[in-house]
């Protein structure tokens, strides 16, 4: 029985950046000694342990065999037999198809076993896919855009573009969850350059079936791409803000139908179309005054009453792209000094339990607050 260190913890430490995650394989060794040695198993598709003391993963070596369609379409072998060299050889990139053995004391021994030419690519920065089982599983595009984005000086090989190209024409992407879609662009969304991850699917013709249609369409269009990537210096990097950046130009309706498919997270799905209605609002307004009842209507519609955090946020981030927020700004502000006891008390005392009254007492007075300001 051997331990190696594989992956990505090799091709991270050769590269000077910080190991998050280490990713262990086990070689020569079955289900029933991991678990004799104290090895709790965790994998459902294929044997995965977690160490006894440390916790951390070890996945017995392994091949595959594809059986179906999508990134779930495989049957997994893993026996005392595997090698490791066969296990490195189903490993999507050559910078990551790395490996190091690991001592009985836990630390790496010995050097680094690379066979696919993994160290060579990573000096030249080149995704490069390791075998032609790479097209097998549609996953690795997304990975591949996600990894783009987070090294941005790297180029994809000819060849691993082709394979890539591929997995979009066999129609393969509709196999993958929704859930892992969103995984792999939100991680994207928030590295170095996200619009590389967009190349990526532009240049695969993936970002018809992944990205909403409006945004792939603006995407294709050069000043968009160069607008984008000026916003994205500008503001922040939090995935929420990365996302209605890159959504602002659609209608709240698309980003719903889109959210809604990808399954991403209410929060930033709520985000994403407050501040596109936001854009829309400006737009209206771009070369004359607000009008005081679209500007309450947009307070309502971002609950400014219950989440002054989140429209504050909004605001800036539409103050650091350069948009007409300033007036806004000044009105919520004088909106939230309201008392609101004033307000309930000058409601006739029989209508302060109709919750409509209350809230038409309300909305005048915020309308009159908005008013004097603008």
């Amino acid at each position: 029985m051997k331990i190696y260190v594989v992956g990505g913890a090799i091709r991270d430490t050769l590269m000077g950046l910080p190991v998050h995650d280490i990713d262990y394989v086990v070689v020569g060794s079955s289900v029933e000694e991991m678990v004799a040695k104290g090895y709790r198993p965790v994998g459902k598709g294929f044997p995965v342990f977690l160490h006894p003391e440390t916790q951390a993963e070890y996945a017995l070596a392994r091949t595959e065999r594809k059986t179906g369609k999508g990134y779930k379409g495989f049957h997994f072998y893993a026996d005392p037999s595997v090698a490791l060299e066969q296990d490195l050889e189903r490993r999507d990139l050559t910078i990551n198809a790395m490996a190091q053995e690991v001592g009985a004391d836990g630390k790496i021994i010995g050097a680094i076993i690379d066979l696919y030419n993994g160290q060579e690519d990573l000096a030249a920065k080149v995704f490069r896919h390791v075998s032609d089982a790479f097209a097998e599983d549609p996953l690795r595009l997304l990975r591949i855009a996600r990894f783009a984005a987070r090294f941005p000086d790297f180029s994809v090989a000819d060849e691993t573009l082709v394979a890539l190209k591929d997995i979009v024409q066999a129609g393969e992407l509709s196999a993958i969850s929704a859930e892992r879609i969103w995984q792999e662009l939100a991680r994207g969304f928030v590295a170095a350059k996200p619009m590389h991850l967009f190349q990526i699917l532009l240049n695969t013709g993936a970002a018809k079936t992944i990205l909403p249609p409006t945004l792939t369409a603006r995407l294709s269009e050069e000043p968009f791409r160069e607008e984008l990537i000026a916003h994205f210096a500008l503001a922040g990097n939090s995935l929420e803000e990365r996302c209605a950046i890159t959504l602002m130009d659609l209608p709240a309706s698309e980003i719903r139908s889109w959210a809604d498919c990808v399954r991403m997270p209410i929060d930033i799905r709520d985000f994403s179309e407050i501040f596109s209605d936001l854009r829309v609002l400006i737009n209206k307004y771009r070369d004359s005054s607000y009008q005081p009842a679209d500007v309450l209507a947009w307070f309502n519609r971002a609950d400014v009453w219950r989440k002054p955090d989140r429209s504050q946020t909004l605001l800036t981030l539409a103050e650091k792209l350069d948009l007409n927020v300033l007036p806004l700004m000044k009105a919520m502000r004088s909106t939230q000094t309201i008392n609101t006891a004033d307000i309930i008390a000058r409601v006739p005392a029989e209508d302060r339990s109709n919750g409509e009254r209350i809230g038409s007492a309300f909305d005048s007075a915020r309308l009159a607050a908005i008013t004097a300001v603008l």
